[in-house]
Parts: structure tokens; C-alpha cells; sequence
């Protein structure tokens, strides 16, 4: 501890007062969660901890992590799975907590949410009234009056805001209209060349942030932080990483590059207002190739590259190279700041065409990824990707790949396009986030299969690095939840819902006099669900997408005889204790897509150095979101019900036990009459 620096009071005593403040009850494995955060900080040792739902896992990081801020003066990040977790900490949580250790503390704590420049006003782009990107031919005349009037409110509110930060503007507005008042990080002038540094919403942001004991920040600019050559967050030695188990995910979605007509066509609108019109032409012609091919090409993973993708890739990347070259020194026009914002725009663009064309080309190797005029682009690399499951060439050639490349098809006003992304992020977190500082990992689901691995090993933690620890819920889950699998259904298959499922699902709910949370595996089952029992039903029925999700969830608490059916963002994003959540209905064990390129290609990297691809891969998506979906049913410490598992491989399959020890501790059963008795008697007893 720094000499000028007072003692501080232990974090036991802390946590007290912090529960005390806050009226809740201090659990057994909160305070161990806490000292052991503690003891990872002290001793500069990256710690994954499981803690149920119940457990007050918020506190129990925080309050270590607030007192090594102020013990020693640097800041701690906390990175959520999204936005909207970020405010919940900011909004509910830290402010308690503030009040709480304001008296023992040297000052009462400080903290700050801070988000990618993109969800902030750019004052520059506001006054300078850039050109907007779009093409409005895209668009019909509704969607262009919509945003208009977007734009419109965007505009008067802007006159009055004082963070700049889009979260403000409610009701929200399209992506479409926030990007005419936005720009993203490598867009950005810079605060010292901006006429609108001084201003900057993104710069204050930052400013609050590096004053602050706590800056709450979310995976994808933890990412972009750690990979990126330019500082976004704070100094800081030690990282909180909540929701940890999305981690992998959001990491992989920043990095993964796209290529089709609309970024092409971006990049030629951008350049096309300073460069020669022959130069932009090329890289118009390019797109228009592109185009052509990828349209009449089927989606998936591409394997081996077909001669005539990898000689339009390279005419799309030296054509945008040219466009590069023609638009001369990069900090050209630095007293124009007009002029050099739109130069920005349009070498960030274009350097994102060029260099994801690159990688994609590398992503098959160096005779294919040739540089061309295009010249030395950050590529892919050279070790281990993946090719479907048709074997052959494609398969002795993926231990040499490092990077999966795909076509997705187009859909309504998107177009086909082709996409790329690492086989793995786990050596770029080991390297960039676990390499300099302490990492705290927390989730209420870690530990698949019984153990943490698995996602040790998405993260690149080898044995020996890190400490895992399950402080287990204060929820009595044997006795208040049952895990019933329906081992007399058929197994599921790839013709939509079964009919022996809709009845199941039927008899399930009338037990249970609606209260029901269906989980789908896809959105075509929940519709499928949903118009079928709507018929035969006297309860409420609900569907993701009749109306926004927050809505029907807020309806689906609000009345204890609805029912919610949906997909993958309800298996994690829904909490609601109480009386109107006593069944969660799960149709099939959620496997990935076995046509997913990225899934599939993973499976059989792994299988290539022999190891269990479908176990290491499949079981373990299969394994988390099975987890979080049941870990649904118990909110509160009153609340009681049934998790519902139609499939029956859940009871039978060779891979069970591993599911099943991924689940919280329900009572089992697979005997159906047992499972409606005990929801009947629970809708007796609400």
C-alpha cells in the first residue's frame, strides 16, 4: 500500500455495511466470493467464480474492487455483457454502494460508464451536416419519413443534452438515423485536430472515466481495448469481467470482418467525392463482381477457395488500395477539419474492404492471400481453421488455417455476405487481456460439465493460471425446482415440433394454469407452438416479435396466467420472480446448427488433433445455454416450479451426464404424471 495512503477497513467489514445499506441479507457465499476476489487482486491471480442467481455476486466484486481503487489510486473496470447490464450496475447498484462506503473509505467512490465512441454525438459531424452514407433507393418512402423524423428529434435534442449519449433519446432511434450524427473510433479526427475536440462527448466520457474508482464498460470495448493499438479505458491493473460466459462470444463478434455490395458500394460513396472518378469506378466494378457472385453462390462455409472468389477478392482489395493511394497523405488537410473528417470516413472504410478482403485471401494460405498492389494487410495467418464435414482436401488442409470464412445469404434489403472470423479468440485474450493484468471471471453459469475448462479454455487460460471456485446459490434447488425430461416423447428431429411435443406442451401448461416461459430452439418452433396452442388454450399466449421483447416480457410478468414463447434471447435475458414463472418449458437441447460455419469448422479442428470435437464444441454450447435457460425458473428465494425438457437425449443419450451435471441441482424426474400433480399443487398454493 502507497505510504500516504490510510489503512483501510477489511473487506468483510465492507461488504456488511454494503448489505446492510442496500436492505438485503449478507449469504455465505458472497463473503467467500468477496475474499476470494480479494485474495486474486492481492496476489495477481486471474479467478473464475460461479455464483448463482440469489447470490449478490455484484457486491460481492465490487466491494474488493472499490477497495483496491482506493488503496491503490488506480481504477478497476468492469465489463457486462451489454449496454443494458452496464446501466444497471451505473444506475441501481454502484449509487448504493457509493452512499454506503462513503464514510469509511478516504472518499466516497467514484464511478462511470463508458461506452464505444459510436454511442455518443459527435459534435464535429453534427455542425459540419457530413453527407449521410446511405442510399436512399434502398430504402421506401415510409422507412425514409420514419428517419427523418428521427433525425429531426436527434437534432432538437442535441441542442440540450449534456452527455451526448444515445441511451437518452427515448423512444430510441434506428441505427440508420444515429449514424448521420456518429462516428466510430477510427473514424474520429481526434480531440487535438477536431474544432469540436474540446467538447467531445466520447472525450468527456473519457474524462469522467479516468477520475473514476470504477469504470463500467462492456465485452466489445474490453476487446477493442485490449487489440486495439490506442488506449480506450483507463489505466488499470485489474479487470472484473461479469456475464463472463458471453465473453468468447462478444470477442469474437468484434473481430469477425464482413464483405459484400454495401460495404463495397460505402467505401465508392466515400471515395468517389475525392478521388478521380476512374479510380472509384474500378472499386464500383469490383463491388458489382462481388455482387454477381456471391448472389448466384450457396451459403456456407467456403472450404477451398474457388478461383473466381479469389480473383474477385483481390480485385476488390486492390481496387480499394487504389482508391487508398489516390487519396494521398493520411493527415493531408489536418487545417481543414471539413475536408479531413470526410477523408477519415473514407479511409476507414476503405481500409476495412481492403484489409478484410486480405485476410479473407489469407485465411487459405500464402499462395492465396498473394499481396498485390494491395501490400503488406493485416491478415489471418497461418494455423488451424476448420471446412464442413464433406472430408477430402479441405480437411488435410484446416489444421494450416487459422481463420473460418463463410457466405451468408441475403435477406429482404441485406445482401449476401461473406463473412470471416478466428477459429479461436483464446490466444488473443491470453495475450492481451490476461497478459498484464488481474482478471476476475463471473457468471452464474461457468463450471459445464461440472468444471470450469471448458471455458478456461475459450479464454486461453492454461492450467496453472487461474483459480476457478463455485460458491455455489442460496436457492434450495432440490426442493424447490424439478428437472423432468419427457424420456416417453419421440427424439426431436429437423420437421419442425413434433405433434406429440404440442400436446406435452399443452397438457404442461393447463397443469400449470399458463405461468410459462417456452424456450425454443428456433423461432420457427415458437410460432409453431404458438399458433397451435393459441387454438387450444383458454390462457394468454405470447410470441417473440408480436411486439418489442422488453414489452412482452414486462406483460408476461405483469399476468400470472401468460405465457412467453421465444428463442435464444429470452433463454438468457429473462428475469421474472414471483407467481407468474412456474414452468419453463426447453423443446430440445440446444445444439448449434450443424450447417453453423463457425460451430461446425471448431468441431472439426478439434476432432483434427484428436480431441472430442462434438463434446468440445457442441456439448458445451449445448451445455450453457441449457444452463441459463434453466436457471430461469428461480429468481427469488420463494419461488418454486418445474424445468420441463422435452427431448429426451437429455436422459438417454451418452453425453447426458455431462449436461445434466451443467444444470442446477433440480430434483429429477421423467415420469410425466408426477410432473402436472406438482403443478397442479403449486397453482392451488399461489
Amino acid at each position: 500500500m502507497p505510504k500516504d495512503r490510510p489503512e483501510l477497513p477489511p473487506v468483510e467489514e465492507l461488504l456488511t455495511a454494503a448489505v446492510t445499506a442496500v436492505g438485503g441479507v449478507e449469504r455465505p457465499g458472497q463473503v467467500k466470493m468477496a475474499q476470494a476476489v480479494r485474495d486474486a487482486v492481492e496476489s495477481e491471480e486471474h479467478l473464475a467464480v460461479q455464483a448463482g442467481t440469489g447470490t449478490g455476486k455484484s457486491l460481492a466484486y465490487l466491494v474488493p474492487a472499490i477497495r483496491h481503487a482506493a488503496e491503490s489510486g488506480k481504477a478497476v473496470v468492469v465489463s457486462t455483457a451489454t449496454i443494458a447490464l452496464q446501466r444497471q450496475l451505473v444506475d441501481r447498484d454502484l449509487p448504493r454502494l457509493a452512499d454506503a462506503l462513503e464514510g469509511l473509505l478516504p472518499h466516497r467512490p467514484d464511478f462511470a460508464i463508458l461506452k464505444g465512441r459510436r454511442n455518443y454525438l459527435c459534435r464535429h459531424k453534427t455542425a459540419a451536416g457530413m453527407p449521410e452514407d446511405e442510399d436512399d433507393q434502398l430504402f421506401d418512402p415510409r422507412e425514409v419519413s420514419a428517419t427523418g423524423r428521427m433525425v429531426q428529434r436527434i437534432q432538437d435534442w442535441a441542442d440540450e443534452t449534456e452527455t451526448g449519449d444515445r441511451d437518452e433519446i427515448v423512444p430510441g432511434v434506428s441505427d440508420q438515423a444515429w449514424r448521420q450524427f456518429s462516428v466510430t473510433a477510427r473514424e474520429c479526427l481526434g480531440a487535438q485536430r477536431c474544432p469540436s475536440g474540446a467538447d467531445c462527448f466520447a472525450e468527456l466520457a473519457r474524462e469522467r472515466a479516468g477520475e473514476a474508482d470504477v469504470v463500467v464498460t462492456n465485452h466489445a470495448l474490453l476487446a477493442i481495448d485490449a487489440m486495439e493499438d490506442f488506449a480506450v479505458l483507463p489505466e488499470h491493473d485489474v479487470v472484473v469481467v461479469d456475464e463472463a460466459h458471453e465473453l468468447a462470444d462478444r470477442v469474437t463478434s468484434v473481430v469477425t470482418g464482413e464483405l459484400s455490395e454495401a460495404t463495397v458500394s460505402l467505401a465508392v460513396r466515400r471515395a468517389g467525392r475525392l478521388v478521380e472518378q476512374g479510380v472509384a469506378d474500378r472499386l464500383q466494378e469490383a463491388g458489382e463482381d462481388l455482387r454477381a457472385l456471391l448472389g448466384a453462390a450457396p451459403p456456407g462455409r467456403v472450404d477451398t477457395l474457388p478461383q473466381s472468389l479469389g480473383l474477385t477478392l483481390s480485385l476488390v482489395r486492390d481496387a480499394a488500395f487504389a482508391c487508398i493511394t489516390a487519396l494521398g497523405p493520411r493527415n493531408k488537410d489536418k487545417d481543414d477539419p471539413e475536408n479531413a473528417g470526410l477523408r477519415k470516413a473514407a479511409f476507414t472504410v476503405l481500409d476495412d474492404v481492403h484489409d478484410t478482403a486480405q485476410r479473407m485471401l489469407d485465411a487459405f494460405g500464402p499462395a492465396a492471400g498473394g499481396t498485390g498492389t494491395g501490400g503488406d494487410a493485416p491478415g489471418a495467418g497461418a494455423s488451424d481453421s476448420g471446412g464442413p464435414a464433406d472430408g477430402g482436401d479441405a480437411e488435410a488442409e484446416e489444421i494450416h488455417r487459422a481463420e473460418v470464412v463463410w457466405l451468408e445469404e441475403g435477406r429482404g434489403r441485406v445482401p449476401p455476405t461473406l463473412r470471416v472470423a478466428p477459429l479461436s479468440v483464446g490466444g488473443m485474450l491470453r495475450d492481451k487481456l490476461f497478459g498484464d493484468r488481474t482478471v476476475v471471471l463471473t457468471s452464474a453459469t461457468l463450471a459445464l460439465g461440472g468444471t470450469f475448462d471448458s471455458l478456461a479454455r475459450q479464454w486461453g487460460l492454461r492450467p496453472g493460471e487461474w483459480t476457478g471456485l463455485d460458491v455455489g446459490s442460496p436457492f434450495d434447488h432440490p426442493r424447490r425446482g424439478i428437472l423432468y425430461v419427457a424420456t416417453h416423447l419421440p427424439q426431436p428431429g429437423r420437421d419442425g415440433l413434433p405433434e406429440a411435443y404440442v400436446d406435452e406442451i399443452a397438457e404442461l401448461i393447463e397443469a400449470a394454469g399458463g405461468r410459462t416461459l417456452g424456450l425454443f430452439s428456433s423461432m420457427r418452433a415458437a410460432k409453431a407452438a404458438t399458433e397451435a396452442l393459441r387454438e387450444r388454450l383458454d390462457v394468454p399466449l405470447l410470441c417473440q416479435g408480436d411486439d418489442a421483447t422488453g414489452q412482452l416480457v414486462k406483460q408476461f410478468a405483469g399476468d400470472p396466467a401468460t405465457c412467453l414463447f421465444g428463442t435464444l434471447s429470452l433463454w438468457q435475458g429473462v428475469d421474472v420472480p414471483g407467481p407468474s414463472l412456474t414452468l419453463v418449458i426447453i423443446d430440445r437441447i440446444p445444439f448449434p446448427r450443424p450447417d453453423d460455419p463457425l460451430a461446425s469448422a471448431r468441431q472439426r479442428h478439434v476432432a483434427a488433433k484428436g480431441g472430442n470435437g462434438f463434446m468440445a464444441v457442441a456439448a458445451t454450447h449445448a451445455a450453457l445455454l441449457l444452463a441459463q435457460g434453466a436457471g430461469r425458473l428461480l429468481r427469488s428465494m420463494d419461488d418454486r416450479g418445474v424445468v420441463a425438457v422435452l427431448d429426451p437425449r437429455l436422459a438417454t443419450a451418452r453425453y447426458s451426464g455431462f449436461l445434466l451435471n451443467s444444470l442446477p441441482p433440480y430434483w429429477r424426474t421423467t415420469d410425466p404424471g408426477k410432473v402436472r400433480e406438482a403443478l397442479r399443487r403449486l397453482t392451488a398454493d399461489l
